[in-house]
């Protein structure tokens, strides 16, 4: 298995200093990050790993400071989310046509918010993946539905949070409980021995627009190269293909065997030349695109 590169990225000491640093690490082309993660993968090049890693610090910054409002030291949150960053970088597949960005923003966010789980006041005790997700989102929700009440919720705005969320009631419930419980004078200091204040740390949750933005045009990118390269297979491949792979409600082997008449190992085996053709048509496609943008 490949090294992660042993690498220190911390933000320790004076962090304005560091956020500096780090907008001078230029950003990779498609291009340019497909064939260091080739090197990567295929050659321990840990030199490759570095430049990945280093080009994306901005991004785990970026993430990092989303999460202020719970008032835990900002450098911690990017050095947690850094670690996130490399175990990306060690997986990533690009093969796959996606960007590396777009894949490290999630392991960013998991290390992130396992740090908060872990060292937040009031998350003592192992929780659920729909607790996290209330955790991390009833605030969000609260600020949406404009539920500023003190206190316990109104039960319709309960209601509605958990029906969102997909979490039992008494859960919303709780978790406000314990939250509402840990809320600081915004105007006291985050310590005794600090001039910080709490209000110093909030921050609206959702996603930048700078964010939301390049996701949409990521995905309008993906989707369209998918819909170009699905040209290239038959009528029979690309049927195939929709039904296993792009469906919402994919058939079994067994299914499309029967309506084929074929092996289940056949279907199998012409579903796996046509994502191959699929991923060679896809990967062709934004090199040529990479190079029309260079001219």
């Amino acid at each position: 298995m490949n090294n992660v590169p042993s690498l220190v990225i911390s933000p320790e000491g004076n962090l304005q200093r560091y956020l500096d640093n780090i907008r001078k690490f230029p950003m990779l082309s498609h291009e340019e990050e497909y064939m260091l993660s080739k090197r990567f993968n295929e050659h321990d090049d840990v030199h490759a790993a570095h430049k990945m890693v280093t080009s994306h610090l901005r991004l785990v910054a970026k993430i990092a400071m989303g999460y202020r409002g719970y008032g835990l030291p900002l450098n911690e949150m990017i050095s947690e989310g850094n670690v996130g960053l490399m175990q990306a970088v060690k997986r990533f597949d690009p093969e796959r046509g996606f960007r590396l960005a777009t894949y490290a923003m999630w392991w960013i966010r998991a290390s992130i918010q396992e740090y908060v789980l872990h060292s937040w006041s009031l998350v003592k005790i192992g929780t659920t993946a729909a607790q996290k997700k209330l955790f991390f989102n009833l605030r969000k929700l609260k600020g949406k539905l404009q539920a500023f009440e003190d206190g316990d919720l109104h039960p319709e705005t309960v209601a509605k949070i958990s029906s969102e969320l997909s979490v039992p009631e008494k859960d919303v419930v709780s978790m406000n409980r314990r939250m509402a419980g840990a809320d600081h004078s915004l105007n006291a200091p985050l310590r005794a021995d600090s001039d910080g204040e709490w209000q110093d740390w909030l921050v609206d949750d959702s996603e930048s627009q700078e964010i939301v933005t390049a996701e949409a045009e990521e995905l309008s990118k993906r989707r369209a190269l998918l819909e170009n390269a699905m040209g290239a297979l038959n009528e029979r491949e690309r049927h195939i293909m929709t039904e296993r792979r792009l469906s919402e409600d994919p058939l079994t082997l067994e299914a499309l065997s029967k309506q084929y008449n074929i092996s289940r190992e056949r279907v199998r085996q012409i579903e796996v030349r046509a994502f191959e053709k699929l991923q060679k048509e896809v990967r062709n496609a934004a090199v040529e695109q990479n190079l029309a943008s260079a001219f």
